[in-house]
């Protein structure tokens, strides 16, 4: 049933306001915003990416923000830490920018042999900053406010909450092909052999409660297939092994599937293609709302109707200027 990923295409979360959003994850975190979109699902909600240069898979973090929203859960069944990569040199500039910004944050603690620090954006959802030596071999993006040496790589990985059933750690394994690394008490990492985004890590929890979407929260989980061709091979073995999987849907910028892994969290299966260049210049990612052509005859309309972001943003952030 396997066919090996090499490892996660992008994350999607729920923020809250939009202004503290692109505060965070542009100006602190140092990430481009390569994308300004709409939910195809519901057009009236902004569909944001955050990313490297030129948005490859592994680095992709996307927001759909709801301004006054519903604060959102943490329990069983949800991708509950989203974790970034970054080479073990920059622990100390880390440090330094986290207090600089009156971010709370834990440790560096150790964990597989990597230094962890933990922390939270502002809407409360849980992130980490993780040292692995391999990160020097990531290209970084060296233009945006954190040095290039120093930058975010792309994304670590995930951990997930689960409640003992072994049935995700067996769908990473047998579908997904990725391999045991390691387990430290409850705590038990997967890999993938991808460079970025490579590990899930699930965390065995006595907490009861099932998670609850919301602000602060992961929406779902993406997973790479190099092409349309293994995506439709990944699709049919979920289907011949009773896992309902939605039909393709076309997202523009990668074609996707979802579907429900036994422990609960929303999976995505997302091409690495066409790219996010395939409406914008590189020079120009992020610059302007982008609509797939059959929203594009609502423009007027669905600009109306969503939230205004800033005008404006300060260079440092590393965001373009938010143009409609």
């Amino acid at each position: 049933m396997t066919y090996t990923t090499q490892g996660i295409h992008h994350v999607t979360a729920i923020s809250g306001e939009i202004d503290r959003t692109l505060d965070f994850y542009g100006r602190i975190l140092g990430l481009r915003m390569v994308k300004q979109t709409v939910n195809y699902d519901d057009p009236g909600t902004w569909h944001l990416y955050f990313a490297d240069e030129m948005g490859r898979p592994g680095t992709v973090l996307t927001f759909f923000p709801w301004p006054g929203g519903v604060r959102g859960r943490r329990g069983v069944g949800q991708a509950a830490v989203t974790g970034f990569l970054i080479s073990p040199a920059s622990i100390g500039l880390w440090t330094e920018r986290l207090r600089a910004n009156n971010i709370e944050f834990e440790g560096p603690t150790r964990r597989f042999d990597d230094e962890v620090m933990s922390f939270a954006d502002p809407d409360g959802m849980q992130l980490e900053l993780i040292a692995r030596p391999d990160a020097m071999a990531v290209a970084p993006w060296d233009g945006g406010p954190v040095p290039a040496e120093h930058a975010i790589r792309g994304f670590h990985g995930v951990t997930l909450w689960v409640r003992g059933d072994p049935g995700t750690a067996a769908l990473l394994t047998e579908f997904f092909g990725y391999r045991l690394a390691g387990q430290e008490g409850a705590r038990t990492r997967f890999m993938a052999p991808g460079p970025i985004g490579n590990a899930v890590e699930l965390l065995q929890t006595s907490e009861l409660r099932h998670a609850a979407g919301g602000v602060g929260t992961v929406h779902h989980i993406a997973f790479r297939a190099p092409d349309d061709a293994t995506q439709l091979e990944a699709q049919r073995l979920l289907w011949d092994h009773d896992i309902a999987v939605t039909p393709v849907r076309d997202r523009q910028y990668f074609r996707s599937i979802y579907f429900r892994e036994p422990g609960g969290v929303l999976f995505e299966i997302a091409t690495d293609g066409p790219g996010f260049t395939t409406d914008e210049s590189p020079a120009q990612l992020g610059t302007g709302l982008r609509l797939p052509s059959w929203l594009e005859p609502d423009r007027d309309r669905i600009a109306r109707n969503l939230p205004p972001l800033p005008a404006a943003l300060p260079k440092e952030q590393g965001v373009p200027h938010a143009v409609r």
